[in-house]
């Protein structure tokens, strides 16, 4: 007969590490098996790309819990292990080696797994794709002085990387397809001068431009661009998004919300897929966010946090919708913010600055009220901007000027 676990958590990121704390924080006495891929205890992801190469933190300080915490808590913890297949007919999974065990609620917190470059010698050694501690720990041992790196990517990740490797005394060189940086939630002004700051930290920005091949020459790799641009580096990073987890729910015929929600598994005020014994939280989920009255996708620390949390409390049977609108944040070398709602460049913006494209509020605005704020290096305002958003502020330059104090 299979085993039978009252929970299962399938995926060992911050989503699924939550969960147990919700679960537990209600039901101290049924069992719990968390099933993930990576061979780590969860861990904290943004450390990656930030705190880990400032020396803010160290490795050891971005697991979540001790292997002693995961048994005072009851938690049947199986790391590096790949679930194949969801069968909610039978309510089981089957793992990677065939065995089939049994569930009374599940949650899918599988995250997502980096895009990937489809020009020839994209899969060479030296191409290094960044998600896991693992990724972090190949490129920690190459990113000495003196070393030369390219980027591919100018979102959150490239843009992050690009940075900490900069700050670390590696010679960089960025390339990306947008005319600037983070086109996706920066304005056109301040994208450009946040690039800008990037050249004159020694980065070398080669915008609007994609590599067409990778080839290893050596101890080197040779980038070639679509614009007829040659780079010789020690390593690449690529750090171009990522594509949702939803293979095992597809599968198992529970509903997607498709393309046009960012194709993240359908869930309800509770976080309950299609199936009600079926739950998904983090990267994977699009969900319905009550103060922005849409459904969003969101791949970010803050929200895999507040969301398994909630994942694991309504299946012990809280019964508690999930209202919460997540935040979050990035470090680019002195520019730092943090950010709430829909921050979405192709929005029409408003920006009250105290100093122009480093100190003050952007605000993204839909059907004139905000939906969507970035506080740059404005700090210890997020819930402010949460009540803007929610409380619907107009947009008025005076009403904008009132809104967040900078």
């Amino acid at each position: 007969m299979e085993q039978k676990y009252d929970f299962i958590i399938v995926g060992g990121g911050l989503a699924g590490a939550s969960a147990i704390e919700g679960i537990r924080s209600l039901d101290r006495d049924r069992t719990v098996l968390l099933a993930g891929a990576d061979p780590n205890p969860p861990y904290d992801r943004p450390p990656l790309s930030k705190q880990l190469w400032t020396g803010k933190k160290k490795p050891e300080q971005i697991f979540l819990h001790d292997d002693a915490w995961y048994r005072d808590a009851g938690v049947d913890l199986r790391l590096g292990t790949t679930v194949r297949e969801l069968d909610v007919t039978a309510k089981s999974i089957i793992l990677e080696g065939g065995e089939r065990v049994g569930y009374g609620k599940l949650l899918l917190a599988t995250g997502g797994q980096p895009r990937r470059l489809t020009a020839p010698g994209a899969e060479l050694p030296r191409v290094r794709y960044f998600r896991t501690y693992n990724d972090y720990l190949w490129l920690r041992e190459r990113a000495t002085p003196g070393a030369r790196a390219v980027v591919v990517g100018g979102g959150f990740i490239g843009s992050e990387i690009a940075a900490a490797l900069s700050m670390n005394g590696v010679a960089v060189t960025m390339i990306f397809p947008e005319p600037y940086l983070a086109q996706r939630v920066f304005p056109e002004g301040l994208g450009r001068a946040v690039q800008e700051e990037y050249g004159r930290r020694g980065v070398t920005v080669l915008a609007g431009d994609i590599p067409v091949s990778f080839e290893e020459r050596g101890e080197t790799i040779v980038v070639r661009t679509r614009e007829d641009c040659t780079v010789e580096a020690e390593f690449v990073v690529a750090g171009i998004g990522i594509i949702p987890a939803i293979s095992l729910a597809l599968g198992a015929g529970l509903a997607s919300n498709g393309v046009v929600h960012g194709g993240g598994i359908r869930v309800n005020e509770f976080l309950a897929t299609s199936n009600p014994e079926v739950y998904a939280a983090g990267d994977n989920a699009s969900f319905s966010a009550k103060a922005l009255g849409e459904t969003i996708r969101i791949e970010h620390w803050d929200n895999a946090l507040a969301q398994g949390k909630a994942a694991g409390r309504n299946m012990a049977g809280a019964g508690e919708p999930f209202e919460y609108l997540p935040y979050f944040f990035s470090d680019l070398f002195d520019f730092g913010y943090e950010a709430a709602g829909l921050v979405d460049a192709r929005l029409p913006t408003r920006a009250v600055w105290r100093k122009e494209n480093e100190t003050g509020v952007v605000y993204y605005l839909r059907d004139g009220l905000v939906k969507g704020v970035m506080l740059c290096n404005v700090w210890g305002k997020v819930d402010e901007a949460r009540r803007v958003i929610s409380t619907g502020v107009s947009v008025s330059d005076e009403d904008l000027k009132k809104a967040i104090a900078v």
